[in-house]
């Protein structure tokens, strides 16, 4: 019997919660259960939604699995009854969902997982917010920290993704109308998450996603079934750079015909030549070149290739390019009747795909070549003239009393050219090889001291002895050559690597650029100008900086703003090159610095800005509970209609006035905390005692203090505090931990003495949080852990902490054994 083979997994994807995803998932269950598929429910969550409850009636629903944890009830999916079932399909919502402790798998996504390899089909759900690459993206956007997420690996693996789309207006409308979230949480809903920005930016993250998703798919099918031409599904335009004065001109062209279709990608490639030892182009150019790109929303690529077209080609043609744009030849018109060159040859691999052509200034110019620094050293230069001047008249003189044949001559002529060739390079060989053929002619080619050559395979000897020479001759300069350009490259890679070793290791990276400058090319000072009214330096290093462009030994232009002076000592092409590399990277640097500037400026505007959103978000929900209670309480009271027992009016007075209290008690929370960040709260520390304090700050909780005991030893010592802070503290810590202690279990407070410090503990046996969440608890607008997510501002353990600090002690959480929380205060003892 053979293995099972594995399920499909279809996802439902959403762009945020009530866009449809498990209403669509639901609708779709039904239709195949219609067409006669076993289909059952593992998991779906209606959250409420009556319409999507209704979608439930008729389909087989495996019971969950319960789990105790902490002394709480949960219910999570069960994988083996799903397997057991062997359903031909398993409904299984909230993929990113995280499992109670105690379950099968941590995550929901492993049970599935499982299900998946049982050979069993899984329909699923999931936000975009939920991906893992995309976690650190939306909680920019939101502000929301996303705890649930989902390896992108799993969701990309999915046999079908589809995309369940809501415009941003048409689910804050779903949303006001009560079909997403029950009527109290919709106002801080709206305000906060669902705000049409937020949802616009989300939405266009998932169709990004699906995109990227549909590409892959697309890219594997051409690739299964051999496809090499273009499909222009997509339009890319590809650019090709050279590292030439003429990059910044066929960027903007390519990036112009990208613009003209919507949604097209930008590519721009260089090609470099397969040994590494041929130049590639301006180092400097192409770093300016790659960060335009990178500006304009495109990607830099670089290939390895000696057959420039046919590179291009393939590269066009694996990124499924529809357009490739190419600048004109800047040769010479006598070297292109030689030679097609790279844009003839081009189109005409080109196939399918579309060459643009673009002239620019440097269209017909004559490339300037840089004079070469000698491949040889001088002394090797002179011992090679050496050899071929006087080495083959010695010969010669040593030849002639010996009376070899004329084959052994020519070979020992032939090796005092490779001697020359070796030790002086190519002309001091040529030149022995023009002075050995004389020789060999005049003093050993019959008839001798003549001219004249009377055999002709005599004449074809010496025609190949030259030959060989100069073959040889070329050979060994070349490989001198490339032997001092990889040198070269070698050197450029290091300095390169240090500079980027220094950069990694945290120094500031345009400091750090300009000081490695400075001591990589031995300079007395490097300095970065910038023009705006006049020149202006931005970073310096080394001595006495330069001024102005002109007064320093190398200039740089960078872009039309910056230029980086090097005072020291003139350098030469090559180094001058790296140095190019140098000022590009500092460009970058700089503008990396002023974006990171203009970050910090924002941060705190930001965090002002979220701070208030959430608050009026909040308090425009938690002001008008009390407010409404408080009201609905009076305006029973005045009515005449209805005759009220003694009873019935004095509950209604008792509602009144718990709901003012709450109203005080959150207004005076709000104002403290607005003291505490302005810093103009007032704390009159003086001796106090627990006993005193505590019973105070259990009658604040008005019907919660039926939830609190008090454990306090006898004999507990005063501590220094202020009196009417502590209480509030003491209030805010307990009634945070009675909302979310189970209602059988008691708050237990008490206190003990170590040395210098008293602390009083607060402890619950609530659900508790998660270690990785203890710090957040004391951010204002933070509920986690909560049984439900819309009571109460958030404020307490925040104005607990902000209160406790400012009257000189701590507030810290841990978990009780047993499960919940314990809060801690410590405090000085009273001396």
């Amino acid at each position: 019997m053979g293995a099972t083979s594995r399920g499909m997994l279809r996802l439902y994807l959403g762009a945020a919660p009530g866009v449809g995803k498990t209403y669509a998932m639901l609708s779709e269950a039904r239709r195949a259960r219609e067409r006669g598929k076993d289909v059952v429910v593992g998991l779906v969550e209606t959250h409420g939604r009556a319409r999507t409850a209704r979608l439930l009636e008729g389909l087989e629903t495996l019971p969950r699995r319960t789990i105790a944890h902490r002394g709480a009830t949960f219910t999570e999916l069960d994988v083996e009854a799903v397997i057991a079932r062997a359903p031909a399909v398993a409904l299984i919502d909230e993929l990113a969902h995280t499992n109670v402790p105690g379950s099968r798998n941590a995550k929901r996504w492993q049970d599935v997982d499982e299900i998946l390899d049982a050979g069993i089909d899984v329909v699923s759900t999931l936000n975009i917010q939920h991906l893992e690459s995309l976690n650190d993206v939306v909680e920019q956007i939101t502000g929301v920290p996303q705890r649930e997420t989902v390896p992108d690996g799993v969701v990309r693996r999915a046999d079908q993704i589809e995309l369940v789309d809501m415009a941003p207006e048409a689910l804050r409308r779903r949303l006001a109308h009560g079909n997403v979230y029950p009527p109290e949480r919709v106002d801080a809903a709206l305000a906060n998450y669902f705000r049409v920005g937020n949802l616009t930016a989300l939405r266009e993250l998932a169709l990004i996603w699906v995109a990227d998703k549909v590409d892959e798919q697309l890219d594997r099918y051409r690739t299964d079934h051999g496809i090499a031409g273009t499909w222009e599904a997509r339009e890319r335009v590809v650019v090709a750079l050279t590292g030439g004065p003429e990059s910044d001109t066929l960027i903007r062209r390519a990036a112009r015909i990208a613009a003209r279709s919507k949604g097209a990608d930008l590519l721009a490639v260089h090609v470099t030549s397969a040994d590494g030892l041929v130049p590639g182009g301006d180092a400097a150019s192409l770093m300016r070149g790659r960060a335009l790109v990178e500006s304009l929303g495109g990607s830099y690529h670089q290939v390895v290739g000696d057959d420039v077209p046919r590179a291009l080609i393939e590269f066009a043609r694996g990124v499924n390019a529809t357009q490739l744009v190419l600048g004109t030849s800047r040769r010479g018109r006598f070297a292109q009747i030689l030679s097609r060159g790279v844009g003839a040859t081009t189109t005409a691999l080109s196939g399918s795909i579309d060459v643009h052509l673009v002239t620019h200034e440097e269209s017909g110019k004559i490339r300037e070549r840089a004079r070469s620094r000698a491949a040889l050293t001088r002394g090797r230069r002179l011992s090679g003239w050496a050899l071929a001047l006087l080495g083959a008249p010695l010969l010669t003189a040593a030849l002639r009393p010996l009376g070899l044949s004329l084959p052994s001559e020519i070979l020992l002529f032939l090796l005092l050219v490779v001697g020359a060739a070796l030790a002086g390079g190519m002309w001091p060989a040529l030149t022995a090889a023009v002075l050995g053929f004389g020789l060999l002619n005049w003093f050993f080619t019959p008839p001798v001291h003549t001219w004249t050559i009377s055999a002709p395979e005599n004449v074809l000897a010496l025609a190949i002895f030259v030959l060989v020479a100069a073959m040889v001759s070329a050979v060994v300069d070349l490989a001198a050559r490339r032997s001092r350009d990889a040198a070269r490259s070698r050197a450029d890679a290091e300095v390169l690597s240090t500079l980027a070793g220094h950069v990694l290791r945290g120094e500031a990276a345009l400091p750090s650029l300009l000081a490695r400058m400075r001591e990589t090319f031995g300079l007395a000072s490097v300095t970065l100008l910038e023009r705006t009214d006049g020149w202006k330096i931005v970073a310096t290093s080394g001595g006495a900086p330069c001024t102005r462009p002109g007064t320093a030994d190398n200039d740089v232009v960078i872009d039309d703003r910056l230029v980086l002076a090097a005072r020291g000592r003139l350098l030469d092409a090559g180094d001058r090159r790296v140095l190019e590399a140098f000022a590009a990277e500092a460009a970058v640097a700089l503008r990396q610095q002023r974006l990171r500037r203009a970050a910090e400026q924002a941060e705190p505007l930001a965090e002002a800005d979220r701070m208030r959103t959430a608050l009026l978000a909040a308090v425009s929900h938690d002001l008008r509970t009390p407010l409404a209670s408080a009201r609905a309480a009076v305006e029973s009271l005045r009515g005449t209609d209805v005759a009220w027992s003694d009873k019935d009016r004095a509950e209604l007075l008792a509602t009144a006035g718990e709901s003012l209290i709450r109203l005080d008690r959150l207004v005076s929370n709000l104002l403290d905390m607005s003291r505490l960040q302005a810093g103009v709260l007032g704390v009159h520390p003086e001796p106090v005692a627990i006993a005193d304090v505590l019973p105070r700050a259990i009658d604040d909780l008005g019907p919660l203090r039926e939830r609190v005991r008090s454990d306090l030893p006898p004999a507990v010592p005063e501590i220094t505090a202020d009196p009417a802070l502590l209480e509030r503290v003491l209030a805010n810590l307990m009634a945070n931990a009675a909302r979310y202690s189970p209602d059988d279990r008691h708050v237990l407070v008490n206190a003990s003495w170590h040395g210098e410090h008293v602390e009083i503990r607060v402890i619950d046996r609530g659900p508790g949080i998660p270690p990785e969440a203890h710090d957040k608890v004391f951010m204002p607008f933070q509920r986690l852990g909560d049984r439900d997510n819309h009571t109460g501002v958030g404020l307490g353990l925040a104005l607990s902490r902000g209160l406790t600090e400012a009257m000189g002690g701590t507030l810290a959480l841990e978990d009780t054994p047993g499960g919940g929380l314990t809060m801690t205060v410590s405090l000085r003892r009273h001396a």
